[in-house]
C-alpha cells in the first residue's frame, strides 16, 4: 500500500457533522510534499497544491497574527491594497536603475510573464497569499537571490523570517530532505543559503507591507537601503 493511502487508512474517524474539507486539504498537501521530493519536471503545480492546503491552517493564522504586530503590515492587511497587472513594456520606460526597469528586464531575460494570482481576496490569509505570489519576483530583485533552486530556498528562508509563511518552512524542509537523499554534496551550500536568507529577513523591514507599484521609479538601491536589506551578491 502506498504511504499516502496507508496514512489515510489510519486517520481517526471524524465526529458527526465535522467537515471533511480540512482533512482533504491536508491529504492533498502531503501528496504534494512527497511529489516535490522526487519531481524533476520543474512543475509548480505541487507547490500551489501545497500552498493551498495551508491556507486555513493554524500555522497561517499564527503568521497573520505576527504580521498584525507590525504597524506597516497591519495597515496593508486592513486596506488589502491591490495593484493593477504589470505591463513589462511600460515598466521599461522607467530609469535604468529604477525598480520598474530592473524588474521588467529581469522578467524578460528569464522569459517570465508577471504572475497575476486568481483567488478571492476575502480574508487576511487569502490577501497575504495573493500579495506574496504577485510580488515574488520583486522580492528576488530586492534580496538579490536568483531563481536557481538554491536561490529560491534562500528566499523562502527570508519569507520565513519575515512573517512565518508556512509554505516556506515546508519548502525548506522538502529541500533539506531531497538534498540529503539525492545531492548530499550540496547540503552545506543549501544550509548557508537558508542561514543567509533567514538572517536577512530578520533584520529587514517587512517587504509584504510595501506598495512597490506606487514607486516603480525609485532606484533599487534606495529601496534596499530604506528596507535595511543587504542583498546577496553574485
Amino acid at each position: 500500500m502506498h504511504p499516502i493511502h496507508r496514512l489515510a487508512h489510519h486517520l481517526p474517524a471524524l465526529p458527526s457533522g465535522t467537515s471533511f474539507q480540512p482533512v482533504v486539504q491536508t491529504m492533498r498537501g502531503i501528496k504534494a510534499f512527497v511529489t516535490l521530493l522526487f519531481d524533476e519536471s520543474g512543475s509548480l503545480e505541487p507547490v500551489w497544491e501545497l500552498s493551498n492546503s495551508l491556507l486555513n491552517s493554524p500555522a497561517f493564522q499564527l503568521s497573520i497574527a505576527a504580521l498584525k504586530t507590525t504597524p506597516e503590515a497591519a495597515a496593508i492587511l486592513s486596506e488589502r491594497y491591490v495593484a493593477p497587472p504589470y505591463d513589462l513594456d511600460e515598466l521599461l520606460q522607467y530609469p535604468q536603475n529604477s525598480l520598474g526597469y530592473v524588474y521588467a528586464c529581469h522578467m524578460k531575460q528569464l522569459g517570465f510573464q508577471p504572475f497575476e494570482p486568481v483567488m478571492p481576496i476575502d480574508s487576511d490569509t487569502h490577501y497575504v497569499e495573493y500579495r506574496w505570489q504577485k510580488t515574488h519576483d520583486i522580492w528576488h530583485i530586492i534580496t538579490g537571490f536568483d531563481t536557481s533552486e538554491m536561490g529560491e530556498i534562500g528566499l523562502q528562508a527570508f519569507y520565513l523570517a519575515q512573517f512565518q509563511l508556512p509554505l516556506s518552512s515546508l519548502l525548506i524542509a522538502n529541500a533539506l530532505i531531497a538534498t540529503t537523499i539525492l545531492q548530499p554534496e550540496c547540503l552545506n551550500p543549501l544550509l548557508e543559503a537558508i542561514a543567509q536568507g533567514y538572517q536577512m529577513g530578520k533584520v529587514a523591514k517587512p517587504l509584504i507591507a510595501q506598495k512597490w507599484e506606487t514607486a516603480w521609479d525609485k532606484p533599487v538601491d534606495q529601496w534596499r537601503e530604506e528596507l535595511n536589506v543587504q542583498p546577496v551578491r553574485p
